[in-house]
């Protein structure tokens, strides 16, 4: 009990490719002491998950382990057999992912899946297993245990999801839970619950943790030590409040200069206040789940859900709103309405045109309103080019003529900032940060006067979401386009946009300039969002008064 819960030393790893050998991993030295949590932090590609890969013993078939050893409890992992290690994970080593959809089986009830550990692991009959699971989940906080036991992964939340998973990971007490970015696919309250559960549990448990984050503030919440990895090598590490406060690395310093700070606002010019509004929704409803008399009549009770009640507010020309709230407060819903994507009530007026159903957006509206998603793996259509991505919306509207088609595509691409080259490439040959500029010149590629970005920055690691938003920053001051700026990332959007709009369960609760996000006028519910925003160690965002 004396020995670390996870030791590894000089552990190098290497991966054959068609273009040859590459070294992922270079002699790694890290240890976690029982009860305590190790972040590990660094840009997408330097080498987090593939350490993480190697600790549960999934490497690929092209992966090549070079030298070092890694010991879990003072036991030699890379000496086990296949047996062994199936024995060991999900007994004495768990991993919760990211996106917790992609860890739960949408075929099997969501009881069935937390049983299956505790009646392999711990050999606990069925009826066992089902009075433990449920006691488990209810230590995660989930208010009606019994009730989630019998439910498939659709019909939980994110939040419950990942609950779930949590509670599958501690049920055999393990030595060491590795946590590869839990919280990204989580709105920030959601997100602060999940880190203050864990942080119970750890304290009860003594489990140490391997935390994988790009997020820094997440990590000076959670860790007591931080690892710094770039280009597979750990360059910096120590305690979380002394590698933050006084970083030694160079590409520490990058790092945490990228992480968004209201304090340092991006400069946007203010938008004309006298010019009539470019965009105004006026009591915009959604209901979910409405239906014919027949279908009424065929399936009775169908609950009826508002995904935005009554929503009211305008958009300046130039001007950038932002729209916050925690998952399933009517963002994306609002975001659907302006795109034309979803029915709604009540009235959206554009350029002086008014629309009163979704049918009625038409062709000028359709260019003129242009919507970036979170995910470009989603939205780019793999099996076309970059050139043919963007040449279709300028084939759509005809904003260009044909034969300056390709001279266009080359504008576009150094306008966001990418090589002309990539032109020739296909989606899965970029970067998720590259995938995420073609989405953005695809959208501005039509001319839009309106562009609304949907959490385009969640999914990215923190340099690379700093440097699209200040591409999009840049964009909207040479093309004077207003933008609606869906996030759950308040730190992100105090920088960036001239007012904030905040939702909750389908309502604008608050509207405010961004200089005015610390009054006590505000809303409740915009204190509660502020104060979830997590802060690096020994700084403060503001959040409390």
């Amino acid at each position: 009990m004396s020995r670390p819960a996870l030791e590894i030393a000089g552990y190098s790893l290497r991966y054959r490719t068609a273009a040859g050998p590459f070294d992922a991993l270079k002699s790694i030295e890290l240890s976690i002491p029982r009860g305590r949590t190790l972040g590990l932090v660094g840009e997408s590609g330097s080498g987090k998950t593939s350490l993480a890969w190697a600790i549960m013993r999934y490497l690929p078939a092209n992966a090549e382990e070079l030298a070092g050893s890694i010991l879990l409890a003072g036991e030699d992992l890379r000496a086990m057999t296949p047996r062994q290690i199936l024995e060991i994970r999900g007994a004495r080593i768990s991993m919760v992912f990211q996106d917790p959809s992609t860890s739960l089986n949408p075929t099997m009830r969501l009881g069935d899946q937390l049983g299956e550990v505790l009646i392999r692991h711990r050999g606990l009959s069925a009826a066992a297993a089902l009075q433990e699971g449920t006691l488990l989940l209810a230590r995660t906080g989930i208010r009606d245990p019994a009730a989630m036991m019998r439910r498939y992964p659709h019909q939980a939340s994110g939040g419950e999801k990942q609950r779930v998973v949590i509670a599958t990971a501690i049920a055999c007490n393990p030595d060491l839970i590795i946590f590869d970015e839990p919280t990204t696919a989580l709105d920030i309250v959601t997100a602060r619950q999940i880190l203050d559960l864990f942080t119970t549990l750890r304290e009860e448990s003594g489990v140490a943790a391997l935390y994988i984050s790009h997020d820094l503030g997440l990590v000076s919440r959670i860790a007591h030590e931080v690892a710094v990895i770039h280009q597979g090598e750990i360059v910096e590490r120590g305690p979380c409040s002394e590698v933050f406060r006084a970083p030694r690395q160079a590409y520490t310093r990058a790092l945490l200069a990228a992480v968004p700070d209201p304090a340092r606002r991006l400069a946007l010019p203010p938008p004309d206040r006298a010019a009539a509004p470019l965009l105004d929704l006026s009591g915009v409803s959604v209901r979910y789940g409405e239906q014919s008399a027949l279908k009424r009549l065929l399936r009775p009770g169908q609950p009826v859900v508002h995904g935005a009640r009554n929503v009211s507010f305008d958009v300046r020309p130039g001007e950038l709103v932002g729209i916050v709230g925690e998952s399933g407060s009517g963002k994306s819903t609002i975001a659907k309405v302006l795109a034309g994507l979803q029915d709604f009530s009540g009235s959206v007026a554009f350029a002086g045109r008014h629309f009163a159903r979704r049918p009625a957006f038409d062709r000028a509206y359709r260019r003129a309103v242009q919507i970036v998603f979170q995910h470009p793996d989603a939205s780019l259509n793999p099996r076309q080019t970059v050139a043919g991505i963007l040449s279709r919306p300028l084939k759509l509207y005809g904003t260009v003529p044909r034969d300056r088609i390709a001279a266009r595509i080359s504008e576009l691409l150094a306008r966001v900032r990418l090589p002309g080259e990539f032109a020739a490439r296909y989606p899965h040959q970029l970067s998720g940060g590259e995938k995420q500029r073609v989405a953005i010149a695809r959208a501005f590629a039509a001319e839009p006067r309106l562009v609304i970005c949907d959490e385009i920055t969640s999914s990215l690691d923190v340099s690379v979401q700093a440097s699209v938003a200040e591409l999009l920053i840049a964009l909207q001051r040479e093309t004077g386009t207003a933008c609606l700026f869906i996030t759950h990332d308040l730190n992100l959007v105090r920088q960036l946009a001239h007012r904030i709009a905040v939702m909750q369960h389908g309502l604008l609760v608050d509207l405010f300039a961004t200089e005015e996000a610390m009054l006590p006028a505000r809303d409740p519910y915009t204190r509660t969002l502020l104060d979830a925003v997590p802060t690096l160690a020994g700084t403060d965002n503001g959040a409390t008064p």
